[in-house]
């Protein structure tokens, strides 16, 4: 991308322009974004589907709409890929999205937002406006047909784009695992979705999403660390219970142990004098006392 083309005094411009050189430089293989060539605030991208879920393998492409204001302001994004959790062409309403800016931070930026979105993919909706809560099995489904073709959306230069970023996921992202049938069975989405390619030259009509109950972020947090925070529970308050049992049973051993060497005593006692006062000697004790 040419850089010289952009007002490069812009603060907007600049950060964004940062923002791309930087993930060029290191890229993931979890997810891709990149501007469009003509308009640096508008960028693509595709995620893969979370590990571990019913989404793995899935590759899940979406836009990002930057507001003039960033990275003072959040940005706004939506998917395009038919995946079972979140309506498609549809403005995503979280935590990190432009519509709750009171829990946007400046530091954040495009790859905080797409770590967050693959956070949020497998959480409960909780039958929130516009969410989708399909069966595992249904989402596994769209997440091998995920990988067939991109949605297709949009300039042609939009879809150039998504066609270099699927294929750049393609060869990152390893195929649906098939292996979920030992998984519980959900209940029944009473939403649907059409599996028909999104088409669209303006989004300014997109619905959007209310999802802000799920994981509101703190403010000295990243979404990054929400997600970590979830998965490294404590087991110290197993352990304090498991020592307990051992203490009370040290000391219930010790208390038996004691006794029996005082009964043992006291018999022995009571042998001596009894063997003493049956010999004749038992009268020094009786004299003496």
């Amino acid at each position: 991308m040419a850089a010289d083309k952009y007002n490069l005094k812009n603060p907007a411009v600049k950060r964004i322009m940062q923002e791309y050189k930087e993930m060029q430089s290191n890229p993931s293989d979890d997810f891709m974004s990149r501007p469009l060539e003509e308009n640096v605030f508008e960028w693509q991208f595709a995620i893969r589907g979370p590990r571990d879920t019913e989404f793995e393998g899935g590759i899940y492409h979406g836009r990002i709409q930057l507001p003039a204001e960033y990275p003072l302001k959040p940005p706004s994004f939506m998917l395009l890929t038919p995946n079972g959790r979140f309506e498609t062409q549809t403005k995503i309403c979280l935590s990190i999205s432009n519509h709750h800016p009171e829990h946007w931070q400046p530091s954040w930026s495009v790859r905080t937002a797409l770590v967050a979105l693959m956070a949020f993919m497998p959480t409960n909706p909780n039958g929130a406006l516009g969410s989708l809560d399909y069966k595992k099995e249904e989402r596994r489904d769209l997440a091998i047909k995920s990988r067939e073709t991109p949605p297709k959306f949009g300039s042609p230069e939009r879809q150039k784009l998504i066609y270099e970023i699927h294929e750049y996921m393609l060869s990152k992202t390893p195929p649906v695992p098939r292996d979920g049938t030992s998984e519980a069975p959900e209940e029944k989405s009473t939403n649907s979705e059409g599996e028909a390619q999104v088409n669209s030259q303006d989004a300014g009509g997109d619905r959007i999403i209310e999802e802000v109950h799920e994981v509101p972020l703190n403010a000295d947090s990243s979404p990054a660390e929400v997600r970590v925070a979830k998965e490294v529970p404590s087991n110290s308050s197993n352990d304090q219970q498991l020592q307990k049992p051992r203490v009370h049973k040290a000391a219930d051993d010790r208390l038996f142990t004691w006794a029996a060497v005082g009964l043992t005593i006291a018999i022995l006692v009571l042998l001596l004098k009894k063997l003493m006062k049956s010999s004749g000697h038992g009268a020094l004790f009786t004299d003496g006392s």
